[in-house]
């Protein structure tokens, strides 16, 4: 049964609301975990996002040789912004944002493919599992961690959003980085909203995932759900999360370092 991507993402949404909403100006301005961002400029980039699906930025992001120079474009034509104007921007479109996500989850829109720029195509249905990843990362860790703060655990649901995103990804984000690979290995992710999968060589060229774990995988790398989000998108290098390795182990390793997700 699919996950509802659009209630995870109100409620992930809905989290952001919250925090922000306790935040003082020096918390505003204080450093996130992303690396020349504050964390008023880290909402700053998610609500760019939210209101840049109803205009041209889309097309932009579609055609763009790189995602994260967007990102990056994005936050500093708002870094004269007063934190309220920033906050309003979020709330305002990220409202009309969920409006339309229920759209994106039936046919025939679910399967149309979305080109995002360098990081792939994606079925449409796909892009609210693109939000609530990034929400993740930047609410999570990008600005909980730095700031001190604790907040409930994500549930099953949300983390099994958040992965489907990741593991869609992986074929097209790291295809180049993972072209070496020509044995299937399996990625074992443990915890509420885990799984396992089966990453391999496709019959011609390119790169595959499969759900579930082949027994003729050479190598397996287990680790904890929470945690792949954090690892996978080069956040805190992998070996901090005593990932456990079967079988090759230097096939492992080099699949581990060539992930870089986002």
């Amino acid at each position: 049964m699919s996950p509802d991507r659009a209630r995870v993402l109100r409620e992930e949404r809905g989290a952001v609301l919250d925090l922000c909403r306790t935040l003082t100006a020096s918390e505003w301005a204080g450093a996130s975990d992303c690396a020349g961002w504050s964390v008023q400029d880290v909402v700053a980039h998610m609500g760019a996002a939210f209101h840049g699906v109803f205009t041209p930025w889309l097309l932009r992001v579609m055609r763009t040789s790189s995602i994260e120079r967007n990102n990056d474009g994005d936050v500093e034509s708002r870094r004269g912004w007063e934190p309220a104007r920033v906050l309003r921007e979020y709330e305002s479109w990220g409202g009309r944002l969920l409006g339309l996500v229920p759209l994106t989850q039936r046919p025939p829109l679910r399967g149309v493919r979305l080109p995002l720029g360098d990081i792939g195509r994606y079925p449409m249905g796909l892009l609210a599992s693109a939000f609530t990843f990034d929400h993740h990362v930047h609410l999570r860790h990008d600005i909980a961690v730095p700031l001190g703060r604790t907040l409930p655990p994500p549930s099953a649901e949300h983390m099994a959003v958040v992965t489907e995103w990741l593991v869609a990804g992986m074929p097209q984000m790291c295809g180049a980085a993972l072209s070496w690979v020509d044995r299937p290995l399996a990625l074992v992710l443990t915890g509420p909203g885990g799984g396992a999968w089966t990453v391999g060589p496709l019959v011609q060229k390119g790169l595959q995932v499969q759900e579930g774990r082949s027994p003729a995988a050479a190598a397996t790398v287990t680790g904890d759900v929470y945690d792949f989000p954090i690892w996978g998108t080069k956040r805190r290098p992998w070996h901090a999360f005593g990932l456990a390795i079967e079988g090759d182990e230097e096939m492992a390793t080099r699949f581990l370092d060539s992930l870089n997700l986002v």
